[in-house]
């Protein structure tokens, strides 16, 4: 089952390897003892978690699927730690989904804008002051050029311009979907960096759903996760 995320995105778990009780297996291997009850084993996997010997967490893992902005999707691509296949618009037309945010994320970007200190997250020097009439605007405008861009990408196919070369005007707010996979040491570290407060809000929506699917599976570690984050 997928859970939404922004106006036309999704998480899905795909599926999962291993458990909390495999990964106190994984470490006890220097022992030879084993899982041997919450009741011991809450606090060994504590003392792990807790003292960064966080290769046992290696021994499990999941794979997703996602639908996100391409945006999202090269800022994602960062965690090499991670496996993924995306969908190609080289072999297949992509379809007219794009994100259009909304007025609120606008007016909040542009105000974090103007606040941050961080010259990749600042405005452009002596940009305008944007108030809600100007956010509404800015809606639009972004939804007339999906639809200038959409209406050249299909012109472009249409007069048989192979699909490598007709994506050229595909706006980087165009869906895309993918299947990411990665260990549970790793995906821990995706959501240390993308749950942060100063990740950019739309990859911390996915990070927030990809952390509670995994809680499902691995309530212990990410109890632990969460306590520490």
């Amino acid at each position: 089952m997928s859970t939404p995320v922004l106006d036309h995105g999704y998480v899905n778990l795909v599926e999962t390897w291993g458990s909390d009780e495999s990964i106190v297996e994984a470490a006890r291997m220097s022992t030879g003892k084993g899982f041997q009850g919450w009741d011991k084993d809450e606090k060994f996997l504590k003392f792990l978690y807790d003292n960064k010997h966080l290769t046992p967490f290696e021994m499990a893992g999941a794979i997703f699927e996602i639908k996100a902005p391409i945006v999202i999707f090269r800022e994602w691509h960062r965690h090499r730690t991670q496996s993924y296949n995306e969908m190609s618009a080289r072999y297949v037309p992509l379809p007219d989904e794009n994100y259009v945010p909304t007025v609120e994320r606008i007016l909040d970007g542009c105000r974090k804008a103007k606040e941050s200190r961080n010259k990749q997250e600042g405005s452009v020097y002596n940009a305008l002051v944007v108030d809600e009439i100007d956010a509404i605007h800015v809606r639009d405008f972004v939804s007339d050029e999906y639809s200038r861009q959409e209406s050249a990408y299909s012109h472009l196919l249409h007069i048989g311009l192979p699909k490598e070369l007709a994506r050229l005007v595909l706006p980087v707010g165009r869906y895309s979907k993918m299947r990411a996979g990665a260990n549970l040491r790793n995906w821990l570290a995706f959501l240390t960096l993308r749950q942060a407060p100063n990740a950019q809000w739309e990859i911390r929506q996915y990070a927030n759903v990809v952390g509670d699917l995994l809680t499902e599976k691995f309530p212990k570690t990410m109890e632990l996760f969460n306590a520490n984050n």
